[in-house]
């Protein structure tokens, strides 16, 4: 029998207990991933496992709190069994630019899948919180290396979160006004450009193809949501040889404002793993 399709998902969940009372819930029993990768949690391993054991089942969890409470906290909520865990990236302290937790597992097949999940902070160019962000960076492209050399036949992996860049012009309604701020800058951007240089498969944009977006995260504030003025800061990054096992990429955007669970959209995968 063939196994059905592994879907793995990403979502900045913007406060977990704050998405799980505006429909989250919903979301995880429509969806139904295998995986999913969490960012912004702000809240304690304890709280996070009590949410999604209200969907039943058994849950496998990671979770990075992160130094300062109610910030940058990230996991991994895995239905799969797990084998290993890590915890941040060497040579990248607590107090950097954001957070880095692996799980291997496996999967229905048999084989070994390493899943990420990471949050790049958002930071103010020209300033000392973008030069610890382009740090934390400089520590997630040389892992991103190393697991693209590690992987050889041996396990495949997706890097997936919130990264807080617009890859490129079609990544950000309004790019033009963006040039030279936070999250569109040519220094950030670089690092993208490295994973695909080294093989790594962003699989949304592989998906949709030369268009604009599909954006996955819109101010809470005006009407950027309705006139789906976004950005596309949210990714599932798959290394070499997984990337040809992917079948199908979705971001799951609410139909209206008032349906949003978090100002972020989850994107999903399905892929034969």
């Amino acid at each position: 029998m063939v196994p059905e399709p592994l879907v793995v998902a990403t979502v900045n969940v913007n406060g977990v207990r704050a998405a799980f009372r505006r429909g989250m819930d919903a979301w995880l029993e429509h969806a139904r991933p295998d995986v999913v990768l969490l960012q912004e949690v702000r809240a304690d391993t304890d709280i996070l496992i009590a949410h999604l054991d209200r969907l039943g089942g058994s849950w496998h969890v990671l979770h990075d709190e992160g130094p300062t409470a109610g910030r940058a906290g990230v996991a991994v909520a895995s239905r799969l069994p797990t084998t290993a865990v890590r915890v941040g990236l060497a040579g990248a302290p607590a107090s950097s630019g954001g957070r880095w937790v692996e799980a291997d597992v496996v999967t229905p097949s048999g084989t070994a899948l390493t899943v990420i999940s990471t949050y790049v902070h958002t930071a103010t160019a020209g300033t000392p919180s973008m030069d610890i962000k382009l740090a934390f960076l400089d520590q997630a492209s040389r892992r991103v290396a190393e697991l693209g050399e590690e992987e050889q036949g041996r396990r495949r992996v997706v890097v997936g979160g919130d990264l807080n860049i617009a890859h490129d012009q079609r990544d950000l309604k309004n790019w033009k006004a963006n040039r030279g701020k936070s999250g569109f800058l040519p220094a950030e951007q670089a690092h993208l450009t490295r994973w695909r240089e080294l093989g790594w498969v962003d699989a949304a944009r592989e998906h949709a193809g030369d268009i604009e977006g599909p954006y996955t995260w819109w101010s809470w504030r005006g009407r950027a949501y309705d006139n789906d003025a976004g950005w596309r800061i949210d990714y599932l990054w798959c290394s070499p040889g997984l990337a040809g096992a992917v079948e199908d990429v979705a971001v799951d955007r609410a139909p209206s404002y008032e349906q949003r669970f978090s100002d972020h959209a989850p994107v999903r995968m399905r892929l034969r793993a």
